[in-house]
């Protein structure tokens, strides 16, 4: 299954992308998976990927879609991202160490710690930047 949604730079659409993102795995593979942690899981992933487009890639530009795309197939989801901002250079990126407080710098630490596999791609696809998320869902035996 493969499904995407194109919606404005606007966190008022945030409750739509939740809804989208978490009834479409529903329809797809029903209660075949653990679906607490799972929810929860991907609730705080979609946050984060998305805000961090609104609030930064196209900041004060609510004009600009973005594109999510959701894809799952055998049991492993992909989630991406698309977005027309300039860019993070993850070469210049630094984890927050524990015990600093730093005021950014998280949500690529939440990112993987809680997918299996993140990738970040500049410019691809027309110039659109992809955060692509990869994660094997838990099949209820």
């Amino acid at each position: 299954m493969r499904t995407e949604l194109h919606v404005p730079s606007d966190l008022k659409f945030l409750a739509v992308i939740e809804h989208w993102l978490l009834e479409s795995l529903k329809a797809e593979v029903g209660d075949h998976v653990e679906w607490s942690s799972l929810e929860n899981r991907l609730r705080l992933v979609l946050v984060e990927a998305y805000s961090n487009v609104v609030r930064h890639a196209h900041k004060d530009r609510p004009n600009l879609p973005v594109l999510i795309r959701l894809e799952v197939d055998d049991y492993h989801l992909s989630l991406e991202v698309w977005d027309y901002g300039k860019g993070f250079d993850l070469s210049t990126y630094l984890a927050p160490s524990p015990g600093d407080y730093q005021e950014g710098g998280y949500g690529w630490l939440i990112l993987n710690r809680l997918m299996d596999k993140v990738e970040y791609q500049l410019r691809v696809r027309g110039g659109l930047n992809c955060l692509r998320m990869q994660t094997k869902l838990s099949i209820i035996s």
